[in-house]
Parts: structure tokens; sequence; C-alpha cells
């Protein structure tokens, strides 16, 4: 019987089996932020084991509040800056060079097909869209990552999701996403790693397959995955062809983490995209979705484009698309975030940044303090924001707050018209 991707790399990267369900993994990257991991660094040093297991895997940065908004997480970042410095770990982003991790991490090349990630975030799954198994776990689970380069996870079941027909036009690698998350519901992938494949997923870029496994948690998954191919090559290429003479090398290499005909599926489902309309969340649940048209004319009072599902130069250039020659609304608000340093930089060589401003737009620094309503684009009771984020949990963006999840291509069309638009009509 063939294997999955995500069991060839369990069988690649098993270090123990401590019962028969559970396998100890030797970890390739463990991935930190100033929001979950000073309380492990805090129990590893009230412990007498202040030390990691190798400075080269470790990857940190300060992304959630940044700059620090008060004196709380101006802690939360000390703590994180001193024990990357205390260790000797070279790839730390400080204010300036810092970007959204899920972003930032995949930009500096440091996921690799076949790769073990772990970081104390949900959303870290968005690096599965590299052919690697990632997983966002908790304190005690990163502590010993930290510590020793391990963690253990249960033998994964893998949900093959077959994506057929062509995206029509208006249509994103966001609206395809939501409405996996409404057919599967929140629960409908727990504990499963959700393998992304078919037509649709071979023709879309890295920015798109990352908008894809990143959502997979919504559905309950431990990881999205997508098959290495040459776009992931081209993609890497700058941090690869060091080990490979040419991208076809590389491209040949990648396929030994293919799944296999004949691997065995917990379950399969098919989706057909050919007509599917642009989709936008309701409620308070990320499987509460309906066709924008559905919810044409719903006022909205902020439009917030970012995050590390869709704050990349592709999601930034889809929406200037809609914004070139136009402005905001009356009475709402729009913000950008770019996320990274990076997309900042190319949006604004391509005038892409003067677009958004011309428009009426706040552009801020690269950060997640929006999306998780700690800062840079809070909501007050009863206002409605057009997000380009992941969750629309109740007071997810502010106390009493409303958040609708689209694409990018929607909530500029959002932004222009003052309320929840078919992008396709402008």
């Amino acid at each position: 019987m063939g294997k999955t991707t995500a069991e060839k790399i369990f069988a690649a990267h098993r270090r123990d089996n401590p019962s028969g369900e559970n396998v100890v993994l030797d970890l390739d990257v463990v991935m930190c932020h100033e929001i979950t991991t000073p309380i492990a660094i805090n129990d590893l040093v009230e412990r007498g084991l202040d030390r990691v297991f190798d400075p080269t895997k470790i990857k940190v940065v300060i992304d959630h509040v940044t700059p620090s908004k008060d004196s709380k997480t101006a802690t939360q970042a000390k703590i994180l800056r001193e024990w990357a410095h205390r260790q000797n770990i070279k790839d730390f982003f400080d204010v300036g060079a810092n970007g959204v991790c899920h972003a930032l991490f995949p930009e500096k090349g440091f996921i690799r097909p076949g790769n073990t990630v772990i970081m104390g975030d949900s959303h870290t799954c968005t690096h599965g869209a590299f052919g690697a198994f990632a997983a966002g776990v908790g304190t005690t689970d990163l502590e010993v990552g930290i510590l020793k380069g391990v963690c253990s996870f249960r033998l994964p079941a893998t949900m093959k999701v077959n994506i057929n027909g062509t995206l029509p036009d208006g249509v994103y690698a966001k609206d395809v996403i939501l409405k996996i998350i409404k057919d599967l519901t929140v629960n409908g992938a727990t504990d499963k790693v959700m393998e992304f494949v078919g037509p649709v997923v071979d023709e879309m870029t890295m920015e798109s397959r990352m908008t894809l496994c990143n959502m997979a948690i919504e559905a309950g998954a431990t990881c999205g995955i997508c098959m290495p191919d040459r776009v992931t090559a081209e993609y890497l290429w700058p941090f690869i062809s060091g080990a490979y003479s040419t991208v076809d090398e590389a491209v040949a290499d990648f396929s030994k983490w293919h799944s296999d005909a004949d691997a065995d599926y917990d379950s399969e489902i098919t989706f057909d995209v050919a007509e599917l309309v642009p989709q936008v969340t309701y409620g308070f649940k990320p499987d509460e979705v309906k066709d924008v048209p559905d919810m044409e004319g719903t006022p909205v009072n902020q439009v917030y484009i970012g995050s590390c599902t869709n704050g990349r130069i592709e999601d930034l250039r889809e929406a200037a698309k809609i914004l070139q020659g136009r402005t905001l609304a009356p009475g709402v608000r729009g913000i950008l975030a770019p996320a990274t340093p990076l997309v900042y930089s190319t949006a604004l060589a391509e005038g892409i940044i003067q677009i958004f401003m011309a428009a009426g737009f706040c552009v801020t620094n690269p950060t997640c303090g929006a999306c998780l309503g700690m800062s840079n684009g809070v909501l007050a009771a009863g206002e409605v924001c057009a997000s380009t984020t992941n969750r629309n949990f109740n007071g997810r963006m502010g106390k009493g707050g409303m958040v609708h999840l689209m694409s990018p291509l929607s909530a500029a069309a959002a932004a222009v018209k003052g309320c929840i638009t078919d992008p396709r009509n402008i």
C-alpha cells in the first residue's frame, strides 16, 4: 500500500513510537512569535532549561503587536528579543525587519518540501503549501520543540480534496477555501491533514496555495498540504539553487514527497469551481458562508486588507485593480497592512501603495494586530468590517464587532461601495 505525503514525512522524521497512535517526530523548523513563546521561555528558564536544541532551526519574529502598544506587549517583545540574543538565534526579525510570521518565513525560504514545522500559532498549517507537515501546537509542545527538537503527533489521517474546473473571473483562492469550509463545516476535517490536489491547485501560485492551507485549520484540520512541484521550486529557487543544478532537478527531487497513486485516504471529496462565485462569511463561524450576491448591500464601517491569509503582493495587486481611480465610500475607513517589508517595498515600487493611499486607505506597517483585535484596526461594538483575514469569531477584531471574511477583490469592492458588493460588477 502506498503512502500519502503526510505519511511519507512522518516515516522520514520518526524518532520514536511511544504508543500505537503516537509518533515522536524530529523537527526541521520551530517558529516563534511574541504572543505564545514568552510563556514557554519563562517556564524553561524557571526549570533551569534555558537552552535550545539548534539555534539554526529556530525562527523568531515579533509580529502580533508591533511596534508594542503598551507595557505588557513591550515586555513580551523584550522577553523574546533577549532570548533570541541569549540563544544566538540569527533568524530573529525585530521591529523594522519583521512581518507576519506565516508570510515572512516562507518568503525567507525557511520552509522546504518534506519539512516538519511547528509553532505556537494555529495558522502554522499555512506552510503545508510547500509540501511540508506544519502544525500549530500548545505551550508544552512548543517548549519541548525548542529544547529537544521533537514533537509528538498522532499518526495522520488524510482527507484528499480534489479541486476541479477553472476559476471564473473575480473568484479567488480565498473564495475556494471559504466554499470548502462551508461544505465541510468547522469540524469536517478535525485531526486530519487536508491534501489539496487537482488542476485548480496545479495552476495556483504559491501565494494562493498558502491561502488554501492557511484556512485548513478553520475546518478543524491539523495541516493543509499541496504537492511540491515546479511552482514550488521556482518560488524557492533563490534559496535552493546551491543544492540543485537546475529547477528540473529540484522538481524531480520534490516528487518523492508526492502521495502515491495507491495511497489510502481517510476520505475523499471533490469540488468543481467552474460555477463558483465570490464567497463571504455572515455569522461568527468560518463555515457560515454565503455567495456575495446574497449579502449584497450589507453596510460596512471598515475594510481591512492584510494578514497571513491575504496580505501578500498578489493580494494587494488584486485589490488595487478595484481601487485604481476610486475612493473609499463616505463613512468607510480602509486599512492596509502589507504582510512583510518586501511586500510593502514591492507594492511601493509598483505604485500600489499610492493607489491605496489615493483611495483613502491608512497604510500601516506589517503586523497581525488587527486580525485578532489587538492593535491597528480594532472595531468598536456594533461596527462591521469587511476583512481578508481568516477568523470571524465573535469579538475577534474587537468586542461587539462583526467580521465578514472575503477575498481582497471583494474587500476592495466593499471599500468603494460602502457595503458588501460583488466585485465582478465593478
